[in-house]
């Protein structure tokens, strides 16, 4: 157990503290971690890395906690929810609890909406709510004027693509059954496909206290639709526009409260206009390593909470 005070927590899990495989996967994720946490050294901080459900950790003797790759989560949320509500109790999380909570769940893209984000446009389909897909469909072309021939289904707390579904219209039949049994325990939401997702990339963009530093480039792979490396999607240096530096920005200014760090994700949407496909403010990959400055700039940033 850790006696002495330390200043910043990096979280990750258990299967990430010593990998037994080394993969790129893991390789990039040590490679992340250890470009913020030489960084926060650099400014005098005494950090450690600690999986987030380490039994052995006593969180009174740190005061910042720094998400980074918690990745399971999604997979242990009631676990999660109670660690992170008793560990709340002695240690500032960055960025905060009540925004962490906001940003958990995409019902947050509501929000945004009503704040002028744009954003694929979105069904909820709320837990315990008896809907057939199909009924659902029709919902979303009643209310929302569905046009699309192609839809993505997925939950409105996950990661990594978790059942996200991409089916044409006519095909709905052969995912009832999974749409109806995850709509007893948790949300989900019916989109309209967005096919500039495939033909054009997805934009992740970098902020640090509301300061835009770098971008990447997503790219599904080949006869797939999602821009995750899981399902193969490849990631390239990218250089952002004014216009879209504007909207991530916007997105920023949108949040209940600024967060110390953020990615933005956007998409060319149908109509050829900017649009929002997540914000990612709870433990984002941060891509420090196409752009290391960015580790600098934020570690300064976090120096500050402790002057």
């Amino acid at each position: 157990m850790f006696k002495k005070q330390i200043d910043i927590t990096i979280l990750t899990e258990s299967r990430y503290i010593d990998p037994v495989t080394s993969n790129s996967f893991n390789q990039n994720i040590l490679l992340e971690d250890g470009l913020i946490i030489a960084e926060l050294e650099k400014q005098g901080l005494n950090v450690v890395r600690v999986a987030w459900d380490d039994p052995n950790f006593d969180w009174s003797t740190t005061k910042y906690a720094l998400f980074r790759a918690t990745w399971d989560y999604f997979e242990r949320m009631q676990e999660f929810s109670n660690w992170m509500t008793k560990t709340a109790q002695h240690t500032n999380f960055i960025n905060s609890k009540s925004l962490i909570d906001w940003n958990i769940d995409k019902h947050y893209l509501k929000d945004l909406q009503i704040k002028g984000v744009n954003m694929a446009k979105t069904l909820f389909i709320e837990k315990g709510e008896e809907l057939s897909l199909k009924e659902a469909m029709d919902k979303a072309e009643q209310t929302l004027a569905f046009s699309s021939d192609e839809l993505v289904l997925k939950p409105c707390i996950a990661g990594g693509a978790r059942h996200t579904y991409k089916f044409h219209i006519d095909a709905w039949p052969q995912y009832d059954t999974v749409f109806q049994e995850l709509s007893i325990s948790e949300a989900q939401m019916l989109q309209e496909f967005q096919k500039n997702v495939v033909d054009k990339g997805e934009v992740s963009m970098m902020l640090f206290n509301g300061e835009f530093t770098h971008a990447i480039l997503k790219l599904a792979k080949k006869g797939d639709f999602r821009v995750q490396d899981d399902y193969g999607g490849t990631v390239h240096e990218y250089q952002a526009t004014v216009e879209q530096i504007a909207f991530a920005k916007m997105v920023i200014d949108a949040c209940p409260e600024k967060p110390l760090y953020a990615r933005v994700d956007i998409f060319e949407d149908n109509d050829g206009k900017l649009a929002l496909a997540e914000l990612e403010i709870f433990e984002p990959e941060l891509w420090f390593r196409f752009y290391p400055p960015a580790a600098k700039l934020f570690a300064k940033q976090l120096k500050e909470l402790f002057t």
